[in-house]
Order: C-alpha cells, then structure tokens, then sequence
C-alpha cells in the first residue's frame, strides 16, 4: 500500500508541475472533457481527494456527508456543479494549497490500510487497493484533460499499469453499465510499456486481441480517446466493440470523443 501510495503522489506531483506555472487566466481555458475548465478539472479531483480522505478516516461520516450532498440532487451534472460549486470560488493558488493539503492526509490515511480492507464510496465499497487505483486513474485522466486544454504532450510513465489492468477488470462492467450481456470470451491485451517492456492480460485468448501502446489503451478506457485515433490494433470483433464501449470509471454510461477529434501526435 506503501508503494502504490507513493505513486498515486507522484502522479498527483506531476499533474501539480504542469498547472502551477501556467498563470491565472489559463485557469479558465476550456477542456475537451464536456467544456469543462482547468480549474474545474482541478476542483473536482480536490473535491474528491477530501472526500477520499474523509472516507478513508470517518467512513460513517462519509456516509452522512454522501446523503447531503445527493439531497435534491436530480442528475450527475447536477451532482458534480453541486460538489465544485464552493471550490470554484477560490483563487487558483489557495485551491492547489487546498488540493495539497487534502491529497496529503488522504494518502496517510491509506496507506496504512491494508489492501484488501474497505472503504466506502459513491457506490459500492472498493478496497484500499483498488481505491487508490481509481483515485491514481482520475488524477491521470482529468490531468489529460489539462494538457489536451494546454496543446501539451506528456511524458507517459510505467504507473500507466495500474490504469491498464484497471481498463481490463472492468470489461464487464462496460458492457453491464450500458444495459448489454457481457462476452462470454475475453480479450487478449498486449500492451508496450513506456520503458519497452509487455505487458499482457488473457494470453490465452487468441479469437479476439487488442495490441499497442500501454498510454492509447489507456486514453480509449477512460474515453480520452477513440479507438480511432490511436494507434490500437484491435483484432476480432469483440476487441473493437469493447473498445467502443469500453468505460473504465464509475457512474453512469458515457461515451467517449468522437473519431476524428485528436489527432495521433
């Protein structure tokens, strides 16, 4: 938990670089993720650090505080305005101070846990293990948002294997989500690391196989990108339904960027 901790930080640490030094009025530019700004990418992954924090530390009043915030609440855009609203009145240097300093006790407060231990959620409880994995993919995911914003090329880092085998355990739950019966057959996912090495899921499965960069498996998971403008393979029907489909976060079905929106850098 320790290690995995310190690299949910260091991606916490690398989004903090890129967005300290870009000045207060870039603060508002527009992000591809549903006209969404800098400072809401930002507030969001703060608001929900706390709360991670909170839940990690005070799981019944997590719950309290989950209650309060859904009351009245009639809709997921409803619900995510409601839970920025507060932090979109700060300035941009005393939200970073606000997102460092909550970031920071939620990692002491988890990584002392152990990975199989629960913690309660916007859904069902996850364990620590996955909890951090999920908080280390928003922290990425968002982040992309940011550079894509900014017109900036990040340097992608082996932590992308957690994301990875996150986009793969939850390839029934993309099917699920959207009401559809999952495969019966998995999929073969064969993925280059940044520093050259394979990493591979259901090798045995060779109907249906998706094959490429650890980082464009990443961005199509989490509907960063379409499968389209990556340089994926994917092989076998199944493959490329799933990766239009594929959603590798909670909440209710979204469907990522159309085909054609970026280009292959």
């Amino acid at each position: 938990m320790k290690d995995l901790c310190r690299e949910l930080a260091q991606e916490h640490a690398a989004l903090d670089e890129i967005v300290k030094g870009i000045g207060e009025s870039k603060w508002d530019m527009i992000t591809p993720f549903d006209d969404w700004t800098i400072r809401q990418e930002i507030c969001h992954i703060a608001y929900f650090d706390d709360k991670a924090r909170l839940a990690a530390t005070d799981p019944d009043g997590f719950q309290t505080d989950m209650l309060e915030i859904f009351e009245g609440v009639t809709s997921v855009d409803a619900f995510l305005e409601n839970t920025v609203k507060d932090l979109m009145k700060l300035s941009s240097k005393a939200l970073m101070n606000f997102w460092i300093n909550e970031r920071t006790k939620m990692i002491n407060a988890i990584e002392v846990l152990g990975p199989q231990d629960k913690i309660p959620w916007y859904g069902p409880p996850m364990t620590a293990e996955s909890f951090v994995i999920a908080r280390m993919m928003e922290t990425w995911a968002h982040g992309q948002d940011v550079v894509d914003a900014l017109k900036i090329k990040r340097t992608p880092t082996e932590r992308l294997k957690h994301i990875a085998h996150l986009g793969v355990k939850t390839f029934g739950w993309s099917y699920k989500n959207r009401g559809l019966e999952k495969p019966v057959k998995k999929v073969c996912v064969e993925l280059k690391s940044p520093s050259g090495e394979t990493w591979r899921w259901n090798p045995e499965q060779t109907e249906n196989s998706i094959t490429g960069s650890a980082e464009d498996f990443c961005l199509v998971v989490a509907q960063r990108r379409h499968i389209d403008d990556t340089r994926l393979m994917a092989s076998g029907p199944i493959a490329r339904e799933w990766m239009t489909l594929a959603q590798v976060f909670a909440g209710p079905a979204e469907r990522g960027p159309d085909a054609g929106k970026f280009k292959q850098i």
